[in-house]
């Protein structure tokens, strides 16, 4: 559903706004923000990886648009857990007003200082736990245990006189989790008791049927396939699944493997989840890699990132033989992770490159190396029948869970009127248990692209699909400034076109026509007269070569 674009009308006493600035749609960059009696509430901060037609785009941010003018009023940020799409944004954020104050629980806050100390910027924290309530100005926070994927993940309720919200951050609700912490749902029960005005809810596997299975569920099968390996073992995961790498390490230790981790994000997470005693190491388990290249292959197990094709990540660079562990055959690579939307191709080539190499791969398609994080439509039917929400804003998911998510919510009565299907910027406003969208804000895309932020625009990308799909021809003509004749050129060069440069000699006559017809004309300025060149070659390339690609003229007064 499409909301035209229109600002709202100024924010009525008494009244909670709510703008989602990311997060729906798309699988990543989830942030939200809450505003009352002129203060503002963040929930979490995170960025969308970029995707193939994004060429060159290192991360998405959110847009920050909506707050650039008002980061005085901002009186804390909530992240609800440790994982990039919803804490990888937070240092730009922090570029913009460094003393904004982080809350989070403490496996959460500690992988968010790691990542501001690269970017040297020292936040003001404040560590919170489950059951825990804190008043953040005109916000009355209360925070509660939910089961994810990462350690330490926490939902959030918000009371104001508006209203009270629930935000589950991401969630599911596995019963056996393997360090013994299950969502909350007496907590959820007892919110749901006092009266939940809007439930902000984890969209991602609202149309999976049924219930998403335990994380203990993978122990036995990495433990059955290292056992089995002959050679040696690459897993590669997200960087921050402790879950996922505490049995990756149980299963090596039980066959007499040690582990080295892989990728600087894999390395400075894991020491922090040790650190704070969410991961339990062995002793003598873990191992240098420099060091771990002199052991037997049999007794060796490389822990590493890349687990979604990203290209400088470890796992792509041993399929592109740029690594210094070189894949051969008889090795066993497993991919103990999910697809995130928009990354298949990817991961498929990387697949395909290690299994030319001469590798097993194992993955999710042919063992169940990997479970989700996020509660399925059983899960989500549950918690609706437990908080019986007035009104609900599905979140965190493209648009076809959010649908689904909706349609869940109204089949155990929520009304379909107070089921609201937002977009990104989409402005609701809450008071008297009623929800209704009151505005539109245009937000886009800010992409970083190496050092620069929000420089690249969609037209650049435009220009660099074109470059690498289409090619890439430059025109050099040199005229007489008073009388338009050409004194040089045109001389041709192209990039990219697979053709020989020889093949524009049939179009040069033409470009020295039209100039001339220009300047008979009386067309001197060199903007126009590259118009025509651009146009002259533009129409020849597509008519004879079936091409088109970027064109860059220069003429040149003498």
């Amino acid at each position: 559903m499409s909301i035209p674009i229109a600002d709202p009308a100024p924010l009525e006493e008494g009244t909670l706004r709510v703008t989602p600035l990311g997060g729906l749609a798309e699988i990543g960059r989830n942030m939200t923000m809450f505003e009352y009696d002129g203060k503002i509430l963040i929930v979490d901060c995170g960025v969308l990886f970029p995707e193939e037609h994004q060429p060159g785009v290192d991360l998405i941010l959110p847009d920050f648009e909506p707050l650039r003018d008002r980061l005085d009023d901002i009186v804390g940020v909530v992240l609800t857990h440790g994982h990039e799409d919803h804490i990888g944004a937070v240092p730009y954020l922090l570029r913009l007003k460094s003393d904004i104050p982080l809350i989070g629980s403490g496996l959460t806050l500690a992988l968010v200082e790691a990542k501001l100390k690269e970017h040297r910027i020292k936040a003001f924290t404040l560590t919170v736990k489950e059951g825990q309530e804190e008043r953040v100005g005109p916000f009355d926070l209360e925070f509660v245990a939910v089961n994810h994927s990462i350690p330490d993940a926490l939902a959030v309720a918000i009371r104001t006189p508006a209203g009270l919200v629930l935000a589950t951050g991401d969630f599911k609700m596995d019963q056996l989790p393997l360090d013994g912490r299950i969502t909350d749902l007496r907590a959820f029960s007892r919110l749901g008791e006092e009266g939940v005005d809007l439930f902000l809810v984890d969209s991602t596997n609202a149309d999976v049927p049924g219930f998403t299975p335990t994380e203990r569920s993978i122990g036995p099968v990495l433990d059955q396939v290292i056992g089995k390996a002959p050679r040696r073992v690459i897993v590669a995961s997200f960087s921050s699944h402790v879950h996922r790498v505490q049995q990756v390490l149980d299963a090596a230790h039980a066959h007499g493997r040690r582990v080295a981790f892989l990728g600087r994000s894999m390395v400075r997470n894991m020491t922090i989840a040790e650190q704070l005693g969410y991961l339990k190491v062995p002793d003598g388990l873990l191992i240098d890699f420099k060091k771990a290249r002199d052991l037997p292959d049999e007794q060796i197990v490389y822990m590493s990132t890349g687990s979604q094709g990203e290209p400088m990540a470890v796992l792509s660079r041993m399929a592109n033989m740029d690594h210094a562990i070189e894949v051969s055959e008889g090795d066993t690579v497993i991919l103990a992770s999910s697809l995130i939307p928009g990354n298949e191709n990817a991961v498929y080539r990387v697949i395909d490159g290690l299994t030319k190499l001469g590798a097993n791969v194992v993955h999710k398609a042919n063992a169940k190396v990997h479970v989700s994080g996020h509660a399925a439509a059983g899960e989500l039917i549950y918690c609706y029948n437990i908080l019986k929400p007035k009104n609900v804003l599905p979140v965190h998911g493209e648009y076809r869970h959010l649908i689904a998510n909706a349609k869940l919510a109204q089949d155990t009565g929520v009304p379909a009127e107070r089921t609201i299907i937002a977009s990104n910027g989409t402005v609701i406003d809450l008071k008297d248990g009623d929800a209704r969208v009151v505005g539109q804000l245009d937000l886009g895309f800010v992409y970083v692209d190496g050092s620069t932020v929000g420089e690249i625009t969609d037209a650049d990308l435009k220009d660099r699909r074109i470059l690498a799909e289409e090619g890439f021809i430059s025109v050099i003509v040199v005229v007489d400034a008073a009388t338009g004749r050409i004194i040089s050129g045109p001389e041709i060069h192209a990039r990219g076109v697979a053709e020989d440069d020889s093949v524009f000699d049939d179009v040069t006559p033409k470009i020295v026509a039209a100039l001339k017809e220009a300047a008979g004309n009386g067309v001197r300025d060199t903007h126009s007269l590259s118009q025509v060149v651009r146009r002259t070659i533009g129409r020849w390339v597509n008519q004879r070569l079936r091409r088109r690609p970027m064109i860059v003229p220069l003429v040149i007064e003498a």
